[in-house]
C-alpha cells in the first residue's frame, strides 16, 4: 500500500485505494473498474490512452478533493472496490475448491513477453497476447501462478511508414512512472537489485512488479547505473537480433528471473516455460539441487518431473539456437555448477539433426520438461513430425509431445456493449461460467436486430477510430497526403469491411489478396455491394521480406484504381486490436499451412460476432464446422498462392458478399446475422482462456504437484 501512496501522495485519504486499482491491471478487463477512472476524467478526453495511472498523476488535486465528496462517486468507488477485494480471495476461486490449496503450490510462468494493455508495451505479437490472457485468466480462477519477465523501456517497435510505404522503427521511452508498474523494493525500502554473473562482467538488474489481479508479474530492467552500457540496453527491447545480445538477455531472463523468485522467497513447485526463451531457469533450478547435495541426475529428474514447456513455433527459424563458441563465453565457469563435463552438457541443447548448429533452446526444453504441449491439434502433429527424433525409438504418434489449443481472455476481448447484450438475453451471470456449451445457445434468443446494430455501432466507433488517429498523424508529423489517404480516412461504414491484422512474416501472406487486382478491384469497387480492407501489423525489424509485404499492401492502398477500399493502419498495438476484432465484418486469414500453430486473432473476432475466412490450419481446424464462418485449404504448393488467392476470390464472390448484402427492408441481413450468432457460439466456450487454463491445471498441474510433494503417479 505504502508504494501507492508514494506514487500517488495526493489523493484523498477516503479515495486513497485508488493508487491500488490503478495499479493493478484489474481493472483492465472490468468496465466498471474505468467507468470510475472515465468519471474523474471529466468528458473523457484526457483518458484517450486508457492509462489510469498516468490520470491520477497529471489531474489536479481539486478534481480528486471534489470526487472525494461527491457521494455518487463514492458509491461508485465503494461497489467497485468491495468487488474487487472479493476477487483477490483466493480461497473463493475454482482452482482452490477444483485442484488444490494454493499455499501448497506456486507456478513460476516464464515469458519473453507479455500483452495484458497497450500501456504496458511489453509485447510484440501474438505470444505476448497468449501471455498476458493467461496471468488475467489464472487470477479470474485463482490459480497461485507468478509470472517472470523483462520490463522493456522502449518496448517492441513503434511503426510509421515512409512516403514510398517503407516501415521506419522509432523508439519512445517508456514513462515509468506513468505506467501501471511498481518499483519492488529491498529490506531497506530501496529498489531491488539483482546481479547475474555473466562472462567477465556481472550484469545488475533492478526488479519491477505489474500487478494483474490475483497474479503479480515481475520484470527486469538492466537499465541502471551499476551496468555498462552494452549491459544498460540489454532489456531495452524485445528480441535483440544480435546472437550475443540475445544470448544474454535469455541467460538474464531464464537466470536472473529464478534469482528473482530466491531473492523474495517466492517457493514454486512447478516451473512453466511459455516458449524456449527462457529455458536456462531449468539450469538454475537443477544448479541450486546440486549445491544442496544432489548428482546432476536426481536433481535433473526432479526439476524435469515438475516443468512444463509450450512451444508455438512451427517454423524451424523460430528457435533459439547459439554457437557453441559462444555458448563456452558464457556458461564456461557455470558448467562445473551442475556436476557435468562440458560434451554432456552440450548434449542436452544439441539438435541430432544439425549436431554442429549449436546449443538449441527448444531440443533442451523438449528433453527437460516433463509435460510438453503445443497451442493447437494440428500443431501437435507438425511438432511430432518436427521433434521425433529427440525419441527415436517411439513412434510418431507416441512422441511425449501434447497439446493445448490456445484461448483467448473473454472479458478483455469482447466490447462491453456486446457484453450488454449478453447480460440481457444469456443471464447476468454468463461470466461466471462462460466455458459452458449450453449457456452460449441462448445467444439464438438475441434479436437479429439487436445484434446487428450492435454491430453496426462498433463497426463506426472502430472507422472514428481510425480516422482520428490519421488526423493526428497529419496533425503531429505533417505526414505526406499518401500516407493519410492510405490510412483510412475513406473508409466507408456502409461497406463490407474485411480485416487483417498480424505480424508481416511472409508465410502469413498478407498479399495473398493483392495476387489478381484487377479481380480484386471489381470486388472492391462494385458500386452496388462494395468491399473494403483494412490491414494493420509490423514486420519485424530485420525482417525485409516483411517490410516488402507492407510495402505492397501500402502501395495498393494509395493506389486510387482500389477507390480508397484498402487501408494499412501504422503501429498495430492491443489498443487497434481490440478496435479491429470487434469492429470489422469478416476476419481473413491466410498462413502457408503448416505454419500457423494457433493463431488467436479470429477466435477474437469470432467471440465479438465477426466470421472468420481462414485456411485451415492451426485453431480453425478444430474451430470451423460450417456454419461459423467460411474455410479454404490454402495448402500452398506449386503455384499455390495464385490457387489459393483464386479460391479467396471466389468464396468472397459467391458466397460472403451476397449473404453480407441480402437485408431485409429495416437493413437487417438475417444470412450473416446466422453465421455471426454461429461465430459466437462456437468460439466463445470452446476457445477461451477459461478453458485453456483449466487444461493445464488439471493435466499438467495436478500432476506436476503430485510430482513436488514426492507422490508417484
Amino acid at each position: 500500500m505504502d508504494a501507492f501512496k508514494g506514487k500517488f501522495p495526493h489523493i484523498p485519504e477516503r479515495i486513497s485505494r485508488l493508487g491500488e486499482l490503478a495499479c493493478n491491471l484489474w481493472w483492465s478487463w472490468h468496465p466498471e473498474a474505468r467507468a470510475i477512472f472515465h468519471m474523474l476524467a471529466g468528458n473523457g478526453s484526457e483518458f484517450r490512452t486508457y492509462n489510469p495511472v498516468k490520470l491520477l498523476r497529471e489531474l489536479e488535486g481539486s478534481v480528486l478533493e471534489a470526487a472525494a465528496k461527491d457521494s455518487r462517486f463514492l458509491r461508485h468507488y465503494d461497489a467497485v472496490m468491495a468487488r474487487f477485494d472479493a476477487e483477490m480471495d483466493t480461497y473463493s476461486s475454482w482452482f482452490y475448491s477444483r485442484v488444490a490449496d494454493p499455499r501448497m503450490l506456486q507456478i513460476a510462468y516464464f515469458s519473453a513477453e507479455y500483452g495484458l494493455h497497450h500501456s504496458l508495451p511489453f509485447y510484440a505479437g501474438g505470444l505476448g497476447f497468449l501471455a498476458g490472457d493467461f496471468l488475467k485468466e489464472c487470477s479470474d480462477l485463482g490459480v497461485p501462478v507468478v509470472g517472470v519477465g523483462f520490463m522493456y523501456p522502449e518496448g517492441y517497435l513503434h511503426q510509421k511508414l515512409s512516403t514510398d510505404g517503407w516501415q521506419l522503427g522509432e523508439s519512445e521511452m517508456l514513462d515509468r512512472e506513468k505506467a501501471p508498474i511498481c518499483h519492488v523494493l529491498d529490506k531497506n525500502g530501496q529498489p531491488l537489485v539483482i546481479k547475474v554473473p555473466i562472462a567477465e562482467l556481472p550484469v545488475y538488474f533492478e526488479v519491477w512488479k505489474a500487478q494483474v489481479g490475483r497474479v503479480t508479474l515481475y520484470l527486469m530492467d538492466t537499465d541502471i547505473e551499476g551496468n555498462d552500457p552494452w549491459n544498460r540496453g540489454m532489456s531495452a527491447r524485445l528480441y535483440i537480433g544480435d546472437p550475443e545480445q540475445r544470448l544474454v538477455q535469455e541467460i538474464l531472463l531464464g537466470i536472473g528471473g529464478t534469482q528473482i523468485l530466491n531473492a523474495l522467497g517466492i517457493k514454486h513447485s512447478i516451473l512453466h516455460l511459455n516458449e524456449g526463451h527462457s529455458a536456462f531457469a531449468i539450469l538454475e533450478r537443477i544448479r541450486e539441487k546440486v549445491e544442496k547435495g544432489l548428482s546432476f541426475r536426481d536433481a535433473s529428474e526432479q526439476v524435469k518431473a515438475t516443468t512444463v514447456f509450450t512451444t508455438h513455433t512451427p517454423v524451424p527459424a523460430g528457435h533459439d539456437v547459439f554457437p557453441f563458441g559462444l555458448m563456452d563465453k558464457y556458461f564456461g565457469s557455470y558448467i562445473p555448477l551442475l556436476e557435468l563435463d562440458r560434451d554432456s552438457f552440450y548434449a542436452l541443447g544439441v539438435n541430432p539433426k544439425d549436431p554442429t548448429a549449436g546449443f538449441n533452446m527448444t531440443a533442451f526444453a523438449l528433453r527437460m520438461s516433463a509435460y510438453c504441449n503445443c497451442v493447437s491439434k494440428k500443431h501437435e502433429e507438425v511438432t511430432r513430425k518436427m521433434w521425433q527424433h529427440l525419441w527415436p525409438e517411439l513412434p510418431e504418434d507416441k512422441v511425449p509431445i501434447d497439446y493445448i489449443t490456445n484461448g483467448v481472455h473473454l472479458p478483455t476481448w469482447i466490447d462491453s456493449r456486446t457484453s450488454a447484450l449478453f447480460n440481457k438475453y444469456l443471464g447476468p451471470n454468463w461470466l461466471d461460467d462462460h466455458d459452458n456449451q449450453s449457456i452460449w445457445q441462448l445467444v439464438d434468443d438475441i434479436p437479429d436486430i439487436e445484434l446487428w446494430r450492435t454491430h453496426r455501432l462498433l463497426k463506426m466507433i472502430m472507422i472514428a477510430y481510425i480516422q482520428e488517429r490519421a488526423r493526428q498523424r497529419w496533425l503531429d508529423d505533417h505526414a505526406d497526403p499518401n500516407i493519410i489517404m492510405a490510412s483510412g480516412v475513406m473508409l466507408d461504414p456502409n461497406a463490407l469491411t474485411i480485416g487483417f491484422a498480424r505480424r508481416f512474416a511472409t508465410y502469413k501472406r498478407a498479399a495473398l489478396l493483392l495476387q489478381d487486382t484487377e479481380r480484386l478491384k471489381g470486388i472492391l469497387n462494385n458500386q452496388n455491394k462494395p468491399v473494403q480492407i483494412i490491414f494493420a501489423g509490423k514486420a519485424h525489424p530485420s525482417d525485409n521480406s516483411g517490410k516488402l509485404l507492407i510495402q505492397q499492401v501500402f502501395n495498393a492502398a494509395k493506389d486510387q484504381s482500389f477507390g480508397g477500399r484498402i487501408a494499412f493502419v501504422e503501429d498495430y498495438d492491443e489498443e487497434i486490436a481490440q478496435y479491429l476484432v470487434q469492429g470489422v465484418d469478416l476476419w481473413l486469414n491466410n498462413p502457408l499451412p503448416p505454419f500457423e500453430a494457433s493463431g488467436t486473432s479470429g477466435m477474437k473476432a469470432e467471440i465479438n460476432g465477426t466470421p472468420q475466412l481462414s485456411v485451415l490450419d492451426g485453431w480453425w481446424i478444430e474451430g470451423f464446422n460450417g456454419k461459423n464462418g467460411w474455410a479454404f485449404d490454402g495448402n500452398g504448393s506449386d503455384n499455390g498462392d495464385s490457387r489459393d488467392a483464386e479460391e479467396l476470390y471466389g468464396i468472397l464472390e459467391k458466397e460472403i458478399v451476397p449473404l453480407y448484402y441480402e437485408k431485409d427492408e429495416a437493413g437487417v441481413p438475417h444470412g450473416w446475422v446466422r453465421v455471426m450468432k454461429e461465430s459466437i457460439k462456437s468460439t466463445a466456450p470452446a476457445f477461451s482462456s477459461r478453458r485453456m487454463v483449466k487444461e493445464y491445471a488439471l493435466k499438467f498441474y495436478q500432476s506436476a504437484l503430485r510430482s513436488a510433494n514426492g507422490i508417484k503417479p
